[in-house]
């Protein structure tokens, strides 16, 4: 067996149905007496549960979180913070609304607490992303991991097929880019090979059934392992390409993740053989990049970067920015090869 190092991060793991209850010992148990509750606009209601748990430690909401954190979102949600003398920052969401507790503790080092009520995964991670004109930059830094993550699969039984199957895929992605990465190791591939095989097995049950709580339940477990296996190891090719479509184009997160995963484990399938191995055995299939497009098609999403509005001339301009300051990758990153995955991944073709 090959030398490794692991690091095995920090956290409070609450995870089972109706764990949400458990939210105000969580934070007697952080010591935290004055707490912002952060959502999206749309998640307003979650939030106005979440204040009721809380009861008098409550003293602020922000309501505005957005995708890809715009830097101009964050002043806002801080000038509430300070405004409000916060000691805590509690989040319930997905990507958008943890990824904005993540700036606030950038700048603040707050506790945070994330509730989670997607697949994104982002709650386990030190990764942090802040959009500033037009260009998202991303980085790791040990002070935006959530202090305690609460996973409670009834929060999510409400989550629309739509939203649900994209979400999925980007926690497969996480696993997906674990597998390969130059850092990756024994445990992390467990793990993410795991992830795989329980969102995998779950997600055309969480779209079809979206109130089969059973299938909530593990395809949330495999978000919880995505997270981890992406928080232990580096990002490749296709977390760049995904940043650059989100952050410079103003694309969904987890539809650009969606659609461009088949492609950008095709361009790495002949220098990773071990990584689309374990692939493919936790799949079911004998060919990573089409078993994870067809996979895509089973829970009907959609197929192409034309389908949700990518503009195909911006191909050029998109393989520029995605080849400069190029993540480490398996396969050579070439101008040449990223322009035929983002003119196949705009078609939609079987790769």
């Amino acid at each position: 067996m090959k030398e490794f190092t692991y690091n095995a991060l920090p956290g409070h793991i609450i995870f089972g149905a109706g764990k949400l209850q458990s939210l105000s010992v969580e934070i007697d148990r952080l010591g935290c007496q004055r707490v912002m509750v952060l959502t999206t606009p749309e998640q307003s209601s979650q939030g106005d549960m979440v204040k009721e748990l809380i009861g008098d430690r409550w003293v602020a909401s922000f309501n505005r979180a957005t995708m890809h954190v715009p830097t101009e979102i964050v002043d806002q949600a801080l000038d509430v913070a300070e405004t409000a003398n916060i000691d805590c920052v509690v989040g319930i969401g997905g990507g958008s609304t943890i990824g904005l507790g993540k700036a606030l503790a950038l700048r603040t080092e707050l506790p945070i607490v994330a509730i989670p009520t997607t697949y994104a995964g982002s709650e386990m991670t030190p990764i942090w992303g802040l959009t500033e004109n037009g260009i998202k930059k991303t980085g790791r830094d040990p002070r935006v991991l959530p202090t305690s993550v609460i996973y409670d699969p009834e929060l999510s039984l409400s989550l629309p097929p739509f939203i649900s199957g994209p979400s999925g895929i980007n926690a497969i992605a996480h696993c997906v880019e674990a597998l390969y990465a130059p850092d990756a190791n024994p445990i992390t591939s467990l793990i993410a090979e795991e992830g795989i095989n329980a969102i995998s097995s779950s997600l055309a049950t969480v779209v079809n059934e979206p109130e089969n709580k059973e299938a909530r339940t593990k395809a949330l477990y495999g978000a919880y392992l995505a997270g981890s296996a992406l928080a232990a190891v580096g990002m490749s090719l296709h977390h760049k390409l995904c940043h650059t479509l989100g952050g410079s184009f103003d694309l969904p997160h987890a539809d650009v993740h969606t659609i461009i995963l088949p492609y950008a484990t095709r361009y790495n399938a002949d220098a990773a053989p071990e990584a689309m191995l374990r692939i493919c055995r936790a799949m079911g299939t004998t060919d990573a990049a089409r078993g994870l497009y067809e996979l895509n098609r089973s829970i009907g999403a959609k197929s192409g970067l034309k389908d949700i509005g990518f503009e195909e001339g911006d191909i050029e301009k998109a393989a520029d920015i995605a080849t400069q300051n190029p993540y480490a990758n398996p396969a050579l990153i070439t101008q040449k090869g990223i322009i035929k995955l983002l003119t196949d991944a705009y078609h939609g073709v079987c790769p």
